[in-house]
């Protein structure tokens, strides 16, 4: 077997060199456990294809769809229609895909004929309930202006039946209970599965729209339905080639002809390998720009809750760049050698395309001249690049991803990777990717507590 160290994922260069022995020394995952745990994933990968071509696995062919885009758009255009807030209620996995793709396209997005408006409505998104944060909310907020898109795949999520209960309310409460089918949108489990759901029989008597959620398709991997693209479609995201860059990595897996040549496959054998041969049992992931901050968070859930079963999994830990040099690193670089650090970062100063130098004359008076002339973004890129030599340097396993363009389609591919690569690592792993039996667990427990 020939080994790699660079493999793509659409527009990604992944480099895992820094986390194999020959720069890591020790502490980094040797040829022989690498090659095991590639060689290990040939079978899955046949199986995966297969899924494609039997359409088994809606994931893999959830790039392809289209008919939901339009439905979504047409709704969403219709909710808008005088408002000027959005408010998104749904928590885990129906909550952070549709953050992590709203955070990637920024704030202030300019109008359109979506809405017809100078702008779009604001997007809000309450995916933690806190007793103070949602009163507060409900009593600040215009309620005439103000939209709630409620998400739950089952529709018995009780802290989203919670939430919506209460804004149904507070609607009440303002007048405005004879409008609610105007105020609200949904996305839940279609009639179809005959499980009871609550959230249908909230919404439904009161004339609200529900929009079906992929059935075939939970929580932490829905970010390419329409429950990560519905919020996406709010701030203005080409959710399309959103789905094409996604496309390009199910494309890269059927034609990949051994798993080396597959970049999520690379991306779990050294995951697995370094935990089961070197102990590193914290999967860190540090993007450097703020519209993937809320990426991090996404892939904290999707790793966690898909592999943490059964004593196994790795723990997972959301980092931002700069920003956690100054709080995390320190644990990183001189603390237990227990760490993989993936570093997303974007090349040729990605991010700091037409930004003003800083000036030369100011830089030398705050008495670092070596900033004189350079921009913010090559500030950014130079440090994400300096600490991940820093932490192989000093032996720290590192794996970098690397675009030179942040654009929908290198989020759709990054998404796709890393949904794939966890799908994997679990077959390493010997775990069902797709549940989780201990969040149901809690659940009930709290049913039984509120009931008592």
């Amino acid at each position: 077997m020939t080994l790699v160290h660079e493999t793509t994922s659409g527009p990604w260069r992944q480099d895992v060199g820094g986390a194999l022995a020959a720069a890591a020394g020790g502490h980094g995952l040797s040829d022989g456990a690498f090659e095991k745990a590639l060689a290990r994933l040939a079978p899955l990968l046949e199986n995966l294809r297969a899924h494609y071509e039997n359409d088994t696995l809606a994931l893999l062919r959830i790039p392809e769809a289209e008919d939901d885009i339009s439905e979504a758009e047409e709704a969403l255009a219709q909710l808008s229609e005088g408002a000027r807030t959005i408010v998104f209620f749904g928590t885990g996995g129906s909550s952070l895909g549709g953050q992590m793709l709203a955070g990637f396209a920024g704030w202030n997005i300019p109008g359109d004929a979506l809405t017809g408006q100078s702008g779009r409505p604001r997007t809000r998104f309450y995916d933690n309930l806190d007793a103070r944060t949602l009163a507060r909310a409900l009593q600040r907020l215009d309620l005439e202006s103000t939209r709630f898109v409620v998400i739950s795949k089952s529709g018995n999520t009780p802290e989203t039946l919670a939430q919506t209960i209460a804004a149904m309310e507070a609607l009440r409460g303002a007048g405005l209970g004879a409008r609610l089918a105007r105020q609200m949108l949904a996305i839940s489990d279609p009639p179809a599965t005959g499980k009871p759901n609550g959230l249908r029989a909230l919404l439904e008597p009161e004339g609200v729209r529900i929009l079906d959620h992929h059935p075939g398709i939970g929580g932490r991997y829905s970010v390419l339905t329409n429950v990560g693209l519905l919020p996406a479609l709010a701030r203005g995201v080409d959710v399309k080639a959103v789905r094409a860059g996604a496309r390009v990595v199910v494309e890269d897996l059927l034609n990949a002809k051994t798993p080396e040549a597959l970049a999520p496959a690379v991306g779990a054998a050294l995951q697995i390998g370094l935990a089961e041969e070197r102990g590193i049992r914290v999967s860190v992931m540090m993007p450097y720009a703020d519209r993937l901050a809320r990426f991090a968070h996404w892939y904290a859930q999707l790793w966690g809750e898909s592999l943490g079963k059964g004593g196994r999994g790795t723990t997972p830990v959301a980092a931002l760049g700069p920003l956690d040099q100054h709080s995390q690193l320190q644990l990183y670089m001189d603390g237990p050698r227990d760490h993989l650090i993936t570093f997303v970062r974007l090349g040729n100063d990605g991010e700091a395309a037409g930004a003003q130098p800083l000036d030369a004359a100011l830089a030398a008076r705050a008495g670092v001249p070596y900033l004189g002339g350079q921009t913010v973004g090559a500030l950014v890129a130079a440090e994400a690049e300096g600490v991940a030599r820093a932490l192989r340097d000093a032996g720290r396993p590192v794996r970098t991803f690397e675009a030179t363009t942040l654009d929908e389609a290198a989020m759709g591919a990054l998404v796709m990777h890393f949904m794939l690569e966890t799908i994997l690592a679990a077959h390493l792993l010997g775990v069902d990717p797709f549940d989780q039996p201990a969040v149901e667990a809690g659940k009930r427990l709290a049913r039984q507590i509120l009931e008592s």
